[in-house]
């Protein structure tokens, strides 16, 4: 008996100290953590993952204020002008020459152009594979390809929504093509005294169609003469018929929000395309109580922004209103080669 428990002890310590000189090495320690339970170590992942990081601070955009340091409107337009329209005279000025693109402004002229040709507005117009095809850089059209409309439908959608597939559409229903048409609205614009104007597409994707602040004004207040023009541009919605077999509507927005301000617009034309940016030319009468206001004509070429061109409207208002400046110094040295024409009553329509 003493000799078995003697051999017990031997053997307890033999086993001691292995598992001691086991639990030293490298190998050992790498298993142990091998068999470390899951729970533990997603615990640890996700205490890192979760640890919270300083909160980054907002930087608040600052307003554009309405006056430069010299009291000028704050005009962002690369391009601008403002002019009173009962002199025909500039107020202000930004690089109101600048020749640059206008993208859909130029459907001021393409519209005057085919109503001049005597463009029978009750006629229908079926909408073409070829005009699709030709409008495929431009914005989407609610017109599909097999559409019929009535012409009167179809000016109010190249107007208000600036529809390019409407603007071909009536090209061909006045008997021109695109080439032709674009010929036709260079010659008008020549022959209203503009210099800096040439058209090379009717719809205005063709970066090739430019004009100057001061000349889109004049075409504005040309197209403006036109009654059905003037009725469309100062129009804030507007619903299409679809003709054939399965009758539809199409509601039209008119895309110058200027419609919905407390000033009277008395017409004006968007643009954009990626060469030219945001654009505009508006002729309103700005609002200052008791049926008194100031009419002016605006033109802002190659904005940034879609709603910089109408804050630039805002500015300038507001400028008008609360400085009532007279013309601009730029005017009062040379007003014979400055003045544009004037809109009178009549001209409104």
């Amino acid at each position: 008996m003493c000799a078995l428990a003697s051999w017990r002890r031997i053997l307890f310590v033999i086993g001691t100290v292995a598992v001691t000189l086991c639990s030293q090495s490298p190998a050992f320690a790498a298993s142990r953590a091998a068999r470390k339970p899951a729970s533990v170590a997603a615990a640890k992942s996700n205490q890192r993952l979760t640890k919270k990081k300083p909160a980054r601070r907002r930087v608040k955009e600052r307003p554009i204020p309405v006056y430069t340091r010299s009291g000028q409107p704050n005009i962002q337009a690369r391009a601008a002008v403002v002019l009173d329209l009962s002199t025909g005279n500039p107020l202000f000025q930004k690089n109101p020459d600048e020749v640059r693109p206008i993208a859909s402004i130029s459907k001021l002229l393409a519209m005057l152009v085919v109503l001049e040709r005597k463009l029978d507005l009750d006629g229908e117009t079926v909408i073409t594979q070829d005009d699709a095809r030709r409008t495929t850089r431009g914005a989407k059209s609610r017109l599909m390809v097999g559409m019929k409309l009535k012409n009167r439908d179809l000016l109010h959608a190249a107007l208000m929504a600036s529809d390019n597939r409407a603007v071909l559409a009536l090209g061909r229903a006045a008997g021109l093509s695109p080439a032709e048409h674009a010929e036709l609205m260079t010659a008008k614009a020549k022959s209203l005294g503009l210099r800096k104007t040439e058209f090379h597409d009717p719809t205005g994707l063709d970066y090739g169609n430019v004009s100057s602040p001061r000349e889109t004004v004049t075409m504005l207040l040309a197209a403006l003469k036109n009654p059905l023009i003037a009725k469309a541009c100062k129009t804030r919605s507007y619903v299409a018929q679809v003709l054939g077999p399965k009758k539809r509507t199409i509601e039209y927005s008119n895309t110058d929000v200027l419609l919905a301000s407390r000033h009277e617009v008395l017409g004006g034309k968007t643009g954009y395309n990626d060469r030219a940016g945001y654009c505009l030319v508006v002729a309103a009468k700005l609002s200052e109580g008791a049926g008194k206001g100031r009419e002016v004509a605006m033109a802002f070429l190659g904005e940034e922004g879609k709603m910089s061109r109408f804050a630039d409207f805002g500015r300038a208002a507001q400028w008008l209103q609360e400085k009532r400046p007279l013309e601009s110094k730029a005017a009062a040295e040379s007003p014979s080669e400055q003045k544009t024409a004037k809109l009178s009553d009549n001209r409104r329509g």
